[in-house]
């Protein structure tokens, strides 16, 4: 049974510090539909600092508080987003609202995304006050989260696997190990191991979007997708995409590409110039259904982030991957592993990265090319692959109590251990 009684229903707290970028905001978005999805009178809420949260439409019982904003600089620091103070005021703020939410909200289950502690430690405090409590208390951590040095290095100045040992119950890893270990290279012991499950990864739901005017003019052709993520390290790829596009006409489709939020002005200014000139190019800057694009398209070129892997793997695109390697390699690791599976090809630049330099053009035009008969990454056959949600769903089942039965479920089904399929 529940902790709660007093009719309710459950809860579950997620949280995302989102300093840059959309992807750890999406993946929270991706669980929150799902769990209230399969589950009746279950609330979700999420804890973030992303700046755009509120253009993304939630399903009734998902719901969010936002926490003043933050961002990384180029040195490695981080100062405010938008307030004018401090950093360490504007942690102690978050913190503050994190623990009251925590303590006001009084969740059954809370997911921490990615950060053990928090931006720098300031979840802890509401960990240690859930703890005491006995709500179930999980961490849940991409495929690849970096190359095993700099995680070493990242981990023990953050002390996170102190965290691992002492707070949470469970460690969830959205991915399989056949493709990799997060943990790779990391000095992990068997009680932590003991914690950790691999989900599979989040299958993305059915596009159900109704069309309005924002809709690109290309989306009832064949197209070639071209996505960035959040955008703010993008520019590189779409520099290089629109200058083979700019110098071949020999290209199987036209291209749609998507800026992201996060790509600098300037830069947004400059390549939509570019694009004006091309009859056979068209940018978004950011659309807040990215899944219908990717649904509708031909095939998809990208980064590599985990959550357009997943959209990718879901929709069972062709896929040309060119993955970012500073100031993290993970996008390298997760593409490279992609390409050893024959889930998608990869491709780097003559200087290993995705800034174009001399003869690139011709690689990045072959690479295009060779995705019209590129096979579709269901041809290579990986069990659970996709299972991420499902396993999810099954895993916060015992910690929500039966009041909260899934969708269509009876007492008498749920008491014999079957979970019926979402309707």
């Amino acid at each position: 049974m529940a902790r709660k009684q007093d009719g309710h229903g459950a809860r579950i707290l997620l949280y995302s510090h989102d300093t840059f970028g959309l992807g750890h905001l999406r993946r929270c978005m991706t669980i929150a539909q799902s769990l209230v999805g399969h589950y009746r009178n279950l609330s979700v809420l999420i804890l973030t600092g992303s700046p755009i949260i509120g253009a993304y439409d939630f399903r009734s019982r998902v719901d969010f508080v936002r926490v003043p904003g933050v961002i990384k600089l180029r040195n490695g620091s981080y100062t405010s987003l938008n307030l004018h103070i401090n950093i360490e005021q504007t942690i102690g703020l978050r913190r503050a609202i994190i623990e009251r939410t925590a303590d006001v909200f009084d969740p059954d289950v809370m997911i921490v995304d990615k950060e053990p502690h928090g931006l720098r430690g300031e979840v802890t405090g509401a960990l240690g006050i859930l703890k005491e409590r006995g709500t179930r208390l999980v961490l849940g951590l991409r495929d690849v989260l970096d190359e095993p040095e700099l995680l070493r290095k990242e981990w023990r100045r953050k002390k996170a696997m102190e965290a691992l040992e002492t707070f949470y119950d469970e460690i969830w890893v959205y991915g399989l190990s056949d493709l990799y270990d997060p943990l790779t290279g990391m000095r992990v012991s068997p009680a932590v191991r003991d914690k950790m499950v691999y989900t599979g990864y989040l299958k993305r739901p059915a596009s159900k979007g109704s069309r309005t005017a924002e809709w690109p003019a290309m989306i009832d052709e064949d197209y070639l997708l071209v996505m960035t993520g959040g955008g703010g390290d993008g520019a590189d790829l779409v520099d290089w995409v629109l200058a083979t596009y700019e110098r071949r006409r020999n290209l199987p489709w036209p291209a749609l590409i998507v800026l992201g939020p996060f790509m600098p002005p300037e830069r947004r200014q400059a390549f939509q110039e570019r694009a004006d000139r091309l009859d056979n190019v068209e940018i978004l800057v950011f659309h807040a259904h990215a899944e219908h694009l990717i649904e509708r398209a031909r095939a998809v070129v990208s980064m590599g982030g985990y959550n357009t892997f997943c959209e990718i793997l879901t929709y069972d695109k062709p896929a040309l991957i060119v993955p970012r390697t500073h100031p993290r390699k993970e996008q390298y690791i997760r593409a490279s592993r992609a390409q050893e599976l024959g889930l998608a090809r990869m491709l780097l630049s003559s200087n290993g990265d995705a800034a174009y330099g001399d003869g690139d053009i011709d690689a990045m035009a072959e690479a295009l090319i060779a995705l019209g008969d590129q096979p579709r990454p269901s041809r290579t056959v990986i069990p659970r692959l996709m299972g991420g949600l499902d396993t999810v769903n099954e895993r916060v089942r015992p910690w929500l109590g039966r009041r909260d039965m899934p969708a269509g479920a009876d007492a008498s089904s749920l008491l014999a251990g079957h979970i019926p399929a979402e309707p």
